[in-house]
């Protein structure tokens, strides 16, 4: 039994290796067999990689955008929840405040860059605007989605137990909610790491959505592109592991009980 849980541990590294390691090789044979001249192969990648790494560019350029990410999630988290909650839980101001988040809502972050850069110019702040803008809906619905699927004979229990609306709240709803919060900031954080290189690419001057247009704008360094590429998705698995990771601690998941 032990050597079988053993296995299956170990298979859960290998085959995702495998796979990675099987992309790689098709990918150097399909440049070679091409003979292109333009899009690079896995090693000119490593080595503009290392270039970057060497120069001090690297990580600034990832620090920055976890940087902006950062400000715009939390600042749209702090904001989020406690509406979605009071949403959720009041729905007379739900069916009043809901049209507008829903009209709001499919609206693409990156068509505000031009509003972004009127309001705040070419800098941080409009990358963090887009990135909050990202964060802000996925986060409330959520949120008020999670109130209201919690059971009622919670909130009944709460309240024989003499609980205050803000404590059951505290106390019940947002712990029962939680599953439910967590998946939408997990949501939340995979748009905003999206938006946050679109933005880049126009709104400011470091960040690794910046080294993409950087890179081919100045001597058409693709190398330098794939590389940005490459560390933009693997900063987005390690995020999205992250939440992954907090899904899975039993206390964060009481609230799927009733399911069982």
């Amino acid at each position: 039994m032990n050597s079988l849980a053993q296995t299956m541990k170990w298979e859960k590294y290998l085959w995702p290796l495998f796979v990675a390691g099987l992309f790689l090789i098709v990918w150097h044979f399909s440049v070679r067999w091409s003979h292109t001249k333009v899009f690079p192969s896995p090693f000119d990648v490593a080595r503009g990689t290392v270039e970057l790494a060497r120069k001090g560019v690297l990580a600034n350029y990832v620090i920055d955008s976890l940087r902006r990410v950062g400000a715009g999630f939390l600042t749209a988290s702090a904001l989020a929840i406690p509406a979605g909650l009071f949403l959720g839980w009041y729905p007379a101001a739900e069916l009043v405040v809901n049209p507008t988040i829903q009209i709001l809502r499919p609206i693409s972050p990156i068509a505000w860059i031009p509003v972004s850069i009127i309001w705040f110019g070419v800098g941080d702040l409009a990358a963090v605007y887009l990135i909050f803008l990202a964060s802000f809906f996925p986060i409330v619905v959520a949120s008020m989605n999670g109130v209201r699927n919690v059971p009622s004979m919670y909130r009944r229990a709460g309240r024989n137990f003499g609980l205050s609306p803000a404590k059951l709240i505290a106390r019940v709803v947002f712990p029962a909610a939680l599953p439910q919060i967590i998946m939408g900031l997990r949501i939340a954080l995979g748009i905003a790491w999206l938006v946050v290189v679109a933005a880049e690419m126009i709104a400011v001057d470091s960040g690794l959505g910046y080294l993409v247009i950087d890179s081919r704008n100045s001597g058409k360094r693709y190398d330098l592109v794939v590389a940005a590429m490459i560390l933009i998705g693997l900063t987005g698995l390690a995020l999205d592991t992250v939440f992954r990771r907090i899904e899975k601690i039993k206390s964060v998941r009481w609230g799927f009980r009733n399911e069982s």
